[in-house]
């Protein structure tokens, strides 16, 4: 979540090299579809087609509603 709050529009492939590089992470394609695919079905994370590749973007919108909710 944070590389795709910093940077959104991140392909998969994009988000991976990031993840790796940026964070010494060893981890495969495959293993972070499957946590994106829970932080999508948590609402967390949209994407959508842009030809043939499917963009990732962070939602804040969540994470606004759980802090108003603790600060009210």
């Amino acid at each position: 979540m944070d590389e795709l709050s910093e940077r959104n529009d991140l392909t998969l492939y994009e988000l991976t090299t990031r993840l790796i590089m940026k964070h010494n992470l060893a981890i495969s394609r495959q293993a972070i579809a499957k946590h994106l695919s829970a932080l999508e079905a948590a609402g967390l994370v949209n994407s959508k087609r842009k030809g043939k590749y499917r963009v990732l973007n962070f939602n804040r919108e969540p994470l606004k509603n759980l802090l108003e909710g603790w600060i009210d």
